[in-house]
Order: C-alpha cells, then sequence, then structure tokens
C-alpha cells in the first residue's frame, strides 16, 4: 500500500520517527520513501524472500476502507494529543519568562504545572508509541513490542486460550450452565423446527446415498450375507421353526391349500391323467382293459385327493404331520441331515443368479430409500419427523433426559478440547505466526490506537495537576 501525505504527517516526531513500524531499516529507498525489494510481494506490499509465495492471511497483511477510515481517525487523535503537548510546553515557556520577569509567584505555579505536564505527555507518548514501532527510530530496547514479539504473543495467546477457555472444567461448567438438553428439547417440539430437521436429514441422507458408489456397496453387502450364511448353519433354525409350525398347525392350512388345489387340477385335466395311465400300460394288454384300468387309477385319485381335502383326521395328513415333524427333529439332531442341508446351501448361494439377486438389493433399498426421503408425506419421513417431536416433548419435560442428553454433549466436548487442544492453539499460533510484521502493528494500531491517544492526553492533564500539587506543597512546606 502506497504511503500518502497523511500518513507522512501522522507519524512525524514525537509520534514515531520510523517509518518501519518495526524500527528495522528498510532494505532500499526510491523516490517519496517507496520501497525496492528483491523478492516478490503479497497483496499488501510487503517483501516476501525469493521463491516464497505470498502471505496466506490476507486479512491481517492488507488494509481495508474500513482499516484506512479507522486510522485516520487514529491520526486526528493523534495530532490532538501532540497539540495539546506542544501547547503546555507553549505554556511553560511563556509561564518560565513571566516568573523570571517578576510576573508573580502565580508564574511559578503555571510553569510547574506545564513542565509536569510535557514530562506526562513525553512519557505516555513513548510508552503508546513502543507498542507499535521504535520512538525517533532509536534502537531502545523493549520498543516495537507488537512487531517484534508477534510470534512470541501469538504463542502467549494460544496458551492463555488453552489454559483459561480448552480446559476440561471451563467447558463443562459452561456447557452446564446452557442446559443444551432443555433447550433443545423446547426446540425439538416446535413443529416447524421438526419439519427443518426432518428436511436437513432427508437432503443429508440423499447426499450420502448419491456419494456412496453402487459396486462398493454391493461388494460389501454381498460379502457381508455370504461371510454370515457360511458362519451360520442354518439347519437347526430351519427345524426349530418347522418344529413350532406344525405343533401349532401352521401347516394346515398348505395342506388344505396344496388338496384343494390338486382337486381342482385333476377334475379340469382327468383325460391327461388316463392317458398318462393308459400310455404307460404294456403293450401286451388289451386297450379296452387300459383304458379301464386308467379310470379305475383316475378316480381312486379323485377319490384319494377329495378326502383327503374334506377329512381333516385323514390318515394321509396324519402321517404328513409325523413326517414333519420327524424332520424337524432331523433338522436339529441328525448329523447327516444337516450336513446335507449345509451343502444344499452352499450350492444355492454359489449360483450366480442368487449372486447377482444379492447385489442388485443395494440398489433396490437405495432407490427405495431416496424415493422416501423426497416425498415429504412418506412414511418414512413422517416417523421420523414424529419421534423428533416426541423426542423433543421428553426432553423438555424429562429432567433426567435432561441430564443424560447434556452428559453426552459434555463427554463429546470435553473429548474433542483435551485430544485436540494443541491443535487448536496451534492454529492460533500459526496464525500468528504468518503474519506480516509491519501490516499487523498498523492493524492493530488501527483498531485501537485512537483509544490509546486518549492515554497521552490523560497523561499531559493528569501530569499538570500532579505537577500543580507537588510545586504547591513544596512551595507550602519551604514557606
Amino acid at each position: 500500500m502506497e504511503r500518502t501525505k497523511e500518513d507522512e504527517a501522522g507519524e512525524t516526531a514525537p509520534e514515531g520517527g520510523s517509518s518501519g513500524s518495526g524500527g528495522v531499516a528498510n532494505p532500499t529507498t526510491g523516490p517519496a520513501g517507496s520501497t525496492a525489494s528483491t523478492g516478490p510481494t503479497d497483496s499488501a506490499g510487503a517483501a516476501n524472500p525469493p521463491g516464497t509465495a505470498a502471505a496466506p492471511n490476507r486479512a491481517m497483511n492488507s488494509f481495508s476502507p474500513a482499516d484506512e477510515e479507522k486510522f485516520r481517525g487514529v491520526r486526528r487523535m493523534k495530532l490532538t494529543a501532540t497539540g495539546l503537548l506542544l501547547f503546555v510546553a507553549l505554556v511553560y515557556v511563556l509561564a518560565t519568562w513571566a516568573e523570571n520577569s517578576g510576573a508573580g509567584a502565580w508564574a511559578g505555579y503555571v510553569a510547574a504545572a506545564a513542565e509536569a505536564g510535557m514530562v506526562g505527555a513525553l512519557a505516555d507518548w513513548f510508552a503508546v508509541t513502543a507498542l507499535f514501532r521504535r520512538p525517533l527510530g532509536l534502537p531502545i530496547p523493549h520498543t516495537a513490542i507488537i512487531p517484534t514479539k508477534k510470534d512470541q504473543l501469538g504463542v502467549s495467546l494460544g496458551e492463555f486460550v488453552g489454559e483459561n477457555f480448552l480446559s476440561q472444567d471451563v467447558v463443562r461448567q459452561r456447557l452446564r450452565s446452557v442446559g443444551i438438553g432443555s433447550r433443545l428439547g423446547t426446540w425439538l417440539a416446535d413443529p416447524d423446527h421438526a419439519d427443518r430437521v426432518t428436511a436437513e436429514l432427508a437432503t443429508a441422507l440423499r447426499g450420502a446415498l448419491a456419494v456412496l458408489r453402487d459396486s462398493d456397496v454391493q461388494a460389501v453387502v454381498g460379502e457381508a450375507i455370504n461371510r454370515r450364511a457360511d458362519a451360520q448353519e442354518i439347519a437347526p433354525g430351519i427345524g426349530k421353526t418347522l418344529e413350532r409350525v406344525v405343533a401349532d398347525g401352521g401347516h394346515r392350512r398348505i395342506v388344505d391349500l396344496v388338496c384343494v388345489r390338486a382337486h381342482d387340477w385333476l377334475v379340469r385335466h382327468d383325460d391327461q391323467v388316463m392317458d398318462a395311465v393308459q400310455g404307460g400300460a404294456p403293450g401286451w394288454t388289451p386297450r379296452f382293459v387300459d383304458k379301464r384300468v386308467g379310470e379305475r387309477v383316475y378316480k381312486e385319485l379323485l377319490r384319494f385327493v377329495t378326502e383327503m381335502r374334506d377329512m381333516p383326521a385323514h390318515p394321509a395328513r396324519g402321517a404328513l404331520d409325523r413326517f414333519l415333524a420327524d424332520f424337524a427333529a432331523d433338522l436339529q439332531s441328525d448329523t447327516d441331515t444337516r450336513a446335507r442341508v449345509e451343502n444344499l446351501k452352499r450350492e444355492v448361494l454359489g449360483r450366480g443368479e442368487v449372486q447377482d439377486l444379492i447385489a442388485s438389493t443395494w440398489s433396490s433399498v437405495r432407490q427405495m430409500i431416496v424415493a422416501a426421503a423426497e416425498d415429504e408425506r412418506s412414511e418414512l419421513r413422517l416417523r421420523v419427523r414424529a419421534s423428533l417431536l416426541s423426542l423433543g416433548a421428553r426432553m423438555a419435560g424429562d429432567a433426567r433426559l435432561q441430564a443424560k442428553v447434556d452428559g453426552w454433549v459434555e463427554g463429546a466436548a470435553v473429548y474433542v478440547v483435551t485430544t485436540y487442544r494443541d491443535e487448536i492453539t496451534s492454529l492460533i499460533t500459526d496464525t500468528v505466526a504468518g503474519w506480516d510484521a509491519e501490516h499487523t502493528s498498523k492493524k492493530i494500531e488501527a483498531h485501537i490506537g485512537r483509544d490509546l491517544q486518549f492515554i497521552r492526553i490523560n497523561g499531559t492533564v493528569v501530569g499538570s495537576l500532579a505537577g500543580l500539587v507537588i510545586y504547591t506543597v513544596s512551595r507550602a512546606l519551604g514557606g
């Protein structure tokens, strides 16, 4: 940033003396005080070493229009404080001349007050100026504190924040005083807020599903199903289920259905059944015999199915019940039966059609979830909304639940603070270390320099009053 005449006027002695905020001589100066640099410059005009990039923090390495306006206010206050210093100096000269000219005792009081005012003004000017630059450009120790101690100040600030803001006790106490559980419950109990959270969750869910690759998820789902199937023997579970079904008579509905369908099929396909029986007869038997045999077999088969359909206590039904009960027991205890079921399971899972079905499961589930998340009246979103409202109502009125939520939040916050405190504080120290010293000093001065000039004004006034009191006491004691 180019220096203006107003900048130069605001930095004349006794305001600074040195054009550099750190008191370090510029490498090469050109016309009108411009600085020549051998390396590239950042956006603020500060020179960087050759081969290095511009400073990353542009906010602290450049001046905004608002900063310029504040700095103009600082310069006006500097002129006011300096004008007051020149005024008391003029008063001191005139009062001393009047005292030496025999104007009276009052001149001594005025001269003493003005003299003390000059001392106070100069001392406070030195103190304020030493924060930002070397007074009069002199290499006085412990001056230009901000530009020369910037990195140390950053470290101290990081340590201060870590010890006083990121400690476990402070975090717990602050979160406990906030009452997050109660506030969150009251907020969620509002239907508008529940709608908002539901919409945000739906958006997040759609985004997460869009990011996931179908091939990866399908591979994971397929591998998980196959691994679980291989690790879990299914025969005992099937046997227990079949045993309960048989004991409760649940299989009888299936038997009834099969009998009804078999009877209806036989009635509709009588010719096919008789033709099948005749076709299996020996060639040497007469055809009329084959026909009579076929008709007899068909009638007996139809009678058997009809009786089995209409008689719940039919012997065939009892035999089927015993068969299923024995099979259920074998599935649970017979080693050979269990081994056969496991082999069948592996054969079924190994078929390409089954693997394709497993892999395609994710696509179907994803489409279903996305459709439900997009539909505001879907069962998924309605249930989520109802759950949020119910949770909010419980949290708003249940002190135990509030305490539990507060404990979870406190525990999570304390874990983050204690685990990543060094990383958090290093953000402060590293950021401060990356600031340009000159612009940092000037930016800080722009923000607090106006108030600091009141220290100079107060020093002039207080010094004058103190000098007047001391001179008065001295004269009284001496008199």
